[in-house]
């Protein structure tokens, strides 16, 4: 005896309800928060802080990394001047936008040679003076600590 049997409206609705929160959810956690998207933000950033060290005693002249509000690049020191880093002279320590900008920056202790933008040298000596940078981006906040011996942490 088997008449055709399909699905009820309301069977139809509520699976309909769980697609819609499932999808919800997921479009929820896809979109990083403004804190997870920092932390990211400072991991990239760390390691290109080792990098441009790493750069300053290969090359044997200073680097500088500088950052202001919107954006942050590498600069290398030739002769009496400092040239960014361009991405045809190197692709990983290119200019970059911020991806939450604008984000505040402070440095800890403050640098004796304080300018603006902010800016950081990497010399010729394996060890430099600790710092901890600071971003900050809406209610969100994350910390690089530099140990002066080029490992650079995120907190």
């Amino acid at each position: 005896m088997g008449g055709a049997r399909g699905f009820t409206l309301i069977e139809l609705l509520v699976v309909l309800v769980i697609v819609g929160i499932t999808l919800g959810v997921a479009a929820f956690n896809a979109m990083p928060s403004d804190r997870q998207a920092l932390q990211n933000e400072a991991q990239r950033i760390a390691l290109l802080l080792q990098l441009a060290r790493d750069e300053a005693i290969v090359r044997n002249r200073p680097v500088a990394f500088e950052a202001e509000p919107q954006r942050y690049r590498f600069l290398v020191r030739d002769d009496n001047s400092w040239n960014i880093i361009t991405q045809a002279q190197d692709d990983l320590l290119r200019e970059r936008e911020f991806q939450r900008a604008p984000v505040t920056l402070s440095i800890n202790p403050q640098l004796s040679t304080q300018t603006n933008p902010m800016r950081i040298v990497f010399g010729r000596e394996p060890v430099d003076k600790p710092f901890v940078l600071t971003f900050s981006a809406g209610d969100a906040s994350v910390a690089i600590r530099a140990d002066g011996i080029g490992h650079f942490v995120v907190e």
